[in-house]
């Protein structure tokens, strides 16, 4: 599939994106949440996907099931100057060896962010550090799929460190699309009560639990919201937005950063910005979602450097 064409039934509600990115004045996308992975961890992701639709009730057909070097050229495509490496271990023994390919592909993608990962398992702090001292930028962590809790004493050390380096860190917290053991803002509740400097980034909104991610991030400075599949048609169906809530979007404005889940999504690229422009905050709100918010929190360069 081309990353031109859709799947059956995709939404129709797109947008120009260079016209999108000229009205705003900006030089393009810092989305923080896009999936690079080793290939054989990856087809495993998609296999979740292609049988996901017993877990839903909706069928999620992979948008660009395409080759590496084709999705970095689609992303880029379409306006990304950042993007992540999003990746993570659902059990021990593959943290710190993901951890190595996302530092070899970050060294030969100069617009990724390193991207770094963990589980808790023995000598997790001291992989963590290596990866810190490589130069990662952001770390990704799945409760859902990790099936842990992210308070566990094997962690303390590492979110410390974390904290005090000041690295983000994108946490798929949410329950959506099913809850797990350890999902809710309960568990990330104790996490921040405990280290209240973390930096984290709620994955989905906190999808389907947005309010009390809201609420969460108006009581840490530090905590943010990516718009992975947030507002999108495919999303409004399994979980909407609460409308009470848009205020509270304006309010946070400054902290909300864009996701995609690119290029695990069930519907082009240009719906999550669709669906972002819809929701007529306005466009300094626009602006600060699709580039300055994140250009802030990662340095990133008008040119896409760093």
């Amino acid at each position: 599939m081309s990353g031109s064409d859709s799947p059956a039934g995709a939404p129709a509600g797109t947008v120009d994106m260079p016209a999108l990115l000229a009205r705003l004045g900006i030089p393009g996308l810092v989305d923080v949440h896009t999936h690079f992975m080793p290939k054989n961890v990856l087809d495993k992701v998609w296999a979740y996907f292609d049988a996901v639709g017993p877990l839903t009730g909706l069928e999620w057909p992979i948008t660009y099931r395409e080759e590496e070097d084709r999705r970095l050229a689609l992303l880029r495509g379409f306006g990304a100057v950042a993007f992540t490496a999003m990746l993570y271990p659902h059990k021990p023994g593959m943290g710190a060896w993901l951890n190595s390919w996302a530092a070899d592909f970050a060294a030969r993608t100069p617009d990724c962010l390193h991207t770094a990962t963990f589980f808790p398992e023995p000598g997790v702090d001291r992989y963590v550090h290596r990866a810190l001292d490589a130069g990662a930028r952001v770390f990704k962590v799945h409760l859902q799929v990790g099936g842990f809790d992210p308070t566990t004493a094997e962690l303390d050390a590492v979110w410390g460190a974390l904290a005090d380096s000041g690295t983000p860190v994108v946490v798929h917290c949410g329950s959506g699309p099913t809850p797990g053991n350890f999902t809710g803002p309960g568990p990330m509740g104790r996490l921040l009560r405990r280290h209240p400097r973390l930096r984290v980034i709620v994955a989905h909104m906190g999808m389907p639990e947005y309010s009390d991610f809201l609420d969460l991030t108006e009581r840490y400075e530090g905590v943010r919201l990516d718009t992975t599949m947030a507002f999108t048609d495919f999303s409004e169906r399994l979980a909407p937005f609460p409308e009470r809530e848009s205020k509270r979007l304006v309010d946070l404005g400054d902290r909300i950063l864009l996701g995609s889940d690119f290029p695990n999504i069930p519907y082009p690229y240009a719906h999550q910005l669709h669906a972002l422009e819809r929701l007529g905050l306005g466009d300094d709100w626009l602006r600060g979602v699709l580039y300055e918010n994140g250009a802030a929190l990662f340095h990133v360069k008008p040119t896409g450097g760093r």
